[in-house]
């Protein structure tokens, strides 16, 4: 009878989350449930010198925020010591461990006299052969000690990592690291197999550092006569430089880029793909579709660059897909009738038949606008009339929704008290010269009503007798009236400038720009 999948996460609160543990947990997470399995979770706290007080506390809120939720009891270490001390007592009456009472001093001295002569400093195993006279002894007067693993010698451990296929090592290289301290606490060695076997664990995925110490924990189940998980080491996240992801260059805290509000879905799919690819193209994965598409076999061995213009990206793809599936729940809210087409990719349009409706629709696409652009718009800016900024992000709403990062210049005319002009008012090629853009900028000014300016349809439908008594083409006529309203060579139209900047605004531009006309 074949095991079903059991995966597990296992951080040690030594800190908040790094971002390596939310993607290990995320790909434990991913394997479990791809094959009907389970995702357990357990705290290896044994290392009581370095907790952090509010660690616990926070990976449990983060997880729990990024939606990998473990299944069953928590498993933590500290209060299983019992279970770890009986397994070390059960592998000394073995013969694979062995009480040792070497002191701080008696080890500094052992490394000293090894780096003397160029020997890699290791426990050299002076406790191994003590009679069971001395042991008895030692233990009687209370000498401190710690329980060693006996490492076989001239031994070769074989066995196939999931990612990294078939590796093996010589015992030779493998010292007989401590299982118990001498605070009655296992090292991990010991607690690890102890708890992956006591929780019936069937794959343990971590990461490429702990490849060196498979070995010794597969000389361990094969001690306690235990059945080992399979393995997969997954590989490094690493800083541009190629170096080890670190505080030095990046943010590595789980939590640090959630409170920078990055979106748990942008975030899920930006680690999970740091090391695993699809085999295909694609690159937006929601936790259904990241589940469907996930094999241990699609993870690389090499190292995978923390690139922060990626995970901006990334957000940017989630906020506005979001986004439209906000805009296109509210629309079937205000109207279940309404006709939602998609003329041109990443574009929705909404066709409702009240007028009303789509006024209110109109507002609230508006309001969600801003809050997709309010994080590249200046402090002052924010603090501008909510309707004016509403109005403005419906006019640029195509580079609000196509860009991962909005600039300010797309918007920045409407904010300003006043308009730099330059010689672009004038357009050679569209038949524009100072005449031209004088005289339809001085028609407009004096011809156009502007107490009436609410919507682009009164506003056009106004202008559209200057235009025809002007006798111009419309690019030469709206090109100058364009220029004059945002100085800029790309912007809205003119109807919509006149929109958003309302009829003072727009008087004091065309009029400053008949000022600098005369200037040419």
């Amino acid at each position: 009878m074949t095991m079903s999948v059991r995966t597990r996460f296992a951080p040690s609160p030594t800190g908040y989350l790094h971002i390596g543990g939310l993607r290990t947990a995320l790909y434990c997470y991913l394997l479990a449930k791809k094959t009907g399995g389970k995702f357990l979770l357990r705290i290896e706290d044994t290392d009581q010198e370095r907790l952090v007080e509010d660690a616990v506390d926070n990976l449990l809120e983060v997880l729990t925020w990024a939606g990998i939720n473990h299944e069953e009891d928590l498993v933590v270490q500290s209060q299983r010591l019992p279970q770890y001390k009986r397994a070390a007592l059960q592998l000394i009456e073995t013969g694979h461990a062995y009480y040792c009472f070497c002191t701080k001093s008696d080890l500094d001295q052992m490394r000293e006299r090894q780096v003397a002569f160029n020997l890699p400093p290791r426990y050299d195993g002076r406790c191994r052969e003590l009679s069971s006279k001395d042991i008895a002894g030692k233990l009687e007067s209370s000498a401190a000690y710690v329980i060693r693993q006996k490492i076989p010698a001239a031994k070769i451990v074989e066995f196939k990592d999931l990612i990294r296929g078939k590796v093996k090592f010589e015992t030779k290289d493998i010292d007989d690291h401590v299982l118990m301290k001498s605070d009655g606490f296992p090292t991990y060695h010991l607690a690890n197999v102890v708890d992956d076997h006591d929780m019936q664990i069937s794959h343990v995925l971590r990461g490429e550092e702990w490849l060196p110490s498979t070995p010794r924990h597969l000389l361990l189940y094969e001690a306690f006569g235990y059945e080992p998980p399979s393995y997969a080491h997954l590989p490094l996240i690493l800083n541009k430089d190629k170096s080890k992801l670190s505080k030095r260059h990046n943010d590595v805290s789980t939590q640090s880029y959630r409170d920078k509000g990055y979106l748990k879905e942008a975030l899920l799919n930006f680690i999970a793909l740091l090391g695993w690819n699809p085999g295909d193209n694609r690159e937006i994965f929601s936790m259904d579709e990241l589940i469907e598409a996930f094999s241990v076999e699609r993870i690389n061995k090499s190292g995978a660059v923390f690139d922060l213009d990626k995970l901006n990206w990334f957000n940017w793809q989630w906020r506005r897909r979001f986004f439209f599936e906000d805009m296109s729940a509210m629309a079937k809210k205000l109207d279940p009738d309404v006709m939602i087409s998609s003329p041109k990719p990443n574009h929705w349009e909404y066709s409702f038949k009240s007028s009303v409706v789509e006024e209110e629709f109109g507002r609230y696409r508006a309001a969600k606008l801003l809050e997709l652009a309010t994080p590249y718009l200046p402090a002052n800016v924010l603090k501008l009339d909510f309707s004016l900024l509403e109005r403005a992000m419906l006019t640029i709403e195509d580079k609000i929704l196509k860009e991962p990062e909005l600039s300010y210049e797309h918007a920045s005319f409407y904010f300003v008290d006043e308009i730099e002009l330059s010689p672009l008012i004038l357009n050679e090629k569209l038949g524009v010269d100072k005449e031209v853009a004088g005289k339809i900028i001085e028609a407009t000014v004096s011809g156009l009503d502007f107490s009436g300016l609410n919507s682009l349809e009164e506003i056009k439908a106004k202008f559209m007798p200057i235009l025809q008594d002007s006798g111009l083409k419309t690019g030469q006529a709206l090109w100058p009236l364009r220029f004059s309203l945002s100085g800029a060579e790309f912007s809205p139209g003119v109807f919509e400038l006149m929109w958003v900047i309302g009829s003072d605004d727009t008087k004091k531009r065309l009029s400053k720009a008949l000022d600098y006309l005369r200037t040419l």
